[in-house]
């Protein structure tokens, strides 16, 4: 099966979100002739033919084959299967097993029934903090986790390395888009909160979310309230209504080459630095007179401006934080005022009291550039103050993430390597357009020009790229590595079509 045959069976959520929708306004204002206001003077760009790019010259990924998929039955559990899944997952899950439960495990694995390694992999994802937390020995604990991975061999016929087994299982099982078991967000939901008690608020039997590829990180859940930026927590803390500082005041510690994400909003500037966004992950501010929520995601290499302003009455500004959870290596952000989980990719709110409301956030543009060269083109920028990085220095892009995903992602697009940069745009009739970023920047150093279709046009800012339609209007986009924009967009167009 190849990837565009595996993609069209996933069950992946594309909503239209306000993110789609504003793209759509923008490009769809070309066709009565008149320019928004603030929009860029087209006729000032140069013109010419279109940008040819060396196909040779864009590093393609190397498809992975997972092997073929076990036969999944359908339909309910036997009752002796059904017993022994309730006797473990039923209620909360804790580190040590009793005889009972030991005799479940052999009744799972001798069911051969593949969906239930999604359970065996979430219990195997937290079983080492839950062993610590109820202070087992360690030959207990390394006891429980063989069977545990004994299990899931039996269920799946993948062989694993001692304690080395829940990316690979989960990597395969995503792949093989085996289908979730009856009751599986109960069950996980028992083997999960334990570890996080918060989550159970987030883990909603309503949800739209598709549980199975839903993950901890690592960390716990920011649950503290707004404007709380110096409180301390367990967890990655978010930044509340930053202070910022001018150019001027900024000399003394940003340089040049600073990797910053930069905002512009009804004509103010903002810069955050990578590296503060590396440590903090999310920031709720206000710039040009909007609220808005900014989650940057470390693992999948995307910064996204989020507007929290000018919803229905009777619905509080959401203040976002990170859950803890990831999504196929993507960051789960959520509203620690109604405690909804929103997809940062699409804007959408996907569980809790704003799903049951429909609410979709509009998006806005958000530049990757070096602080230098934004600054030369936005002189009059602020930037959110040097000690919100709590005075560490991080590079995780070039060091911890630098080998590809860390976190089981299943079956990746090849037509670019995993973490090639793109600049994700949202066309007309809710098409997902891929640009890539340095194949666009190198054609625009040649002075060449990047148009896509009839209506798209790629540009310099700062020394990072947007997008605008033919009058010269912002098309909400922002950068993002391959893997994470093609595994939420799977039917993406990709400039160059390579």
């Amino acid at each position: 099966m190849d990837f565009h045959q595996h993609v069209t069976r996933r069950k992946v959520i594309t909503r239209t979100s306000a993110f789609a929708g504003l793209a759509v306004v923008a490009a769809a204002c070309g066709t009565d002739g008149g320019a928004e206001e603030g929009a860029i003077d087209v006729s000032g760009l140069p013109d010419g033919p279109d940008a040819v790019i060396d196909p040779a010259t864009i590093p393609r990924g190397e498809p992975i084959d997972f092997g073929p998929a076990p036969d999944v039955p359908e339909g309910e559990l036997s009752a002796e299967v059904a017993a022994a899944v309730a006797l473990l997952y039923g209620q909360q899950v804790g580190g040590d097993l009793t005889d009972e439960q030991w005799a479940a495990f052999e009744t799972i694995g001798a069911s051969g029934d593949p969906r239930l390694a999604w359970l065996i992999s979430d219990h195997i994802r937290v079983f080492v903090p839950l062993a610590q937390q109820a202070a087992i020995t360690q030959a207990r604990a390394i006891q429980i986790n063989d069977m545990l991975e004994a299990t899931a061999s039996q269920l799946t016929g993948l062989q694993f390395t001692q304690f080395a087994s829940w990316n690979p299982l989960t990597n395969t099982l995503i792949a093989w888009d085996v289908p979730a078991p009856p009751n599986y967000l109960e069950g996980k939901r028992n083997i999960y909160t334990p570890l996080e008690p918060a989550w159970v608020s987030l883990m909603d039997d309503n949800s739209v979310l598709d549980w199975r590829v839903v993950s901890w990180g690592g960390v716990l859940i920011d649950g503290r309230p707004y404007d709380t930026t110096d409180d301390p927590c367990n967890c990655i803390p978010g930044i509340d209504n930053p202070v910022a500082e001018t150019v001027e005041q900024a000399s003394a510690w940003m340089t040049d080459d600073t990797v910053v994400f930069g905002v512009v909003v009804n004509g103010e500037a903002r810069a955050y630095p990578r590296n503060t966004m590396e440590v903090r992950e999310m920031v709720n501010d206000t710039l040009g007179g909007r609220d808005f929520a900014m989650p940057y995601c470390t693992l999948c290499g995307s910064a996204q401006v989020w507007f929290t302003d000018n919803l229905p009455e009777g619905i509080s500004r959401p203040i976002m934080r990170t859950s803890g959870l990831l999504s196929r290596s993507n960051k789960v952000m959520y509203d620690v005022v109604s405690q909804s989980i929103f997809d940062t990719f699409l804007g959408t709110a996907d569980s809790g009291a704003l799903l049951d409301e429909g609410i979709e956030l509009e998006g806005h543009t958000v530049v990757t550039s070096t602080w230098g060269a934004w600054v030369a083109e936005h002189p009059t920028t602020t930037v959110i103050e040097e000690r919100l990085a709590l005075g560490r220095v991080t590079d995780f892009r070039n060091t911890r993430d630098a080998d590809g995903p860390i976190f089981p992602i299943g079956l990746v697009d090849p037509r670019l390597a995993v973490q090639e940069d793109i600049l994700g745009i949202i066309q007309e009739n809710d098409r997902p357009l891929a640009v890539h970023v340095n194949s666009a920047t190198a054609a625009l150093g040649r002075g060449e020009v990047v148009r896509i279709g009839d209506d798209i046009r790629i540009i310099s800012s700062g020394d990072g790229v947007v997008a605008i339609d033919g009058n010269g209007n912002e098309i909400v986009a922002h950068q993002a590595f391959w893997f994470a924009w093609s595994q939420f967009y799977p039917s993406t167009e990709l400039w160059p079509d390579v």
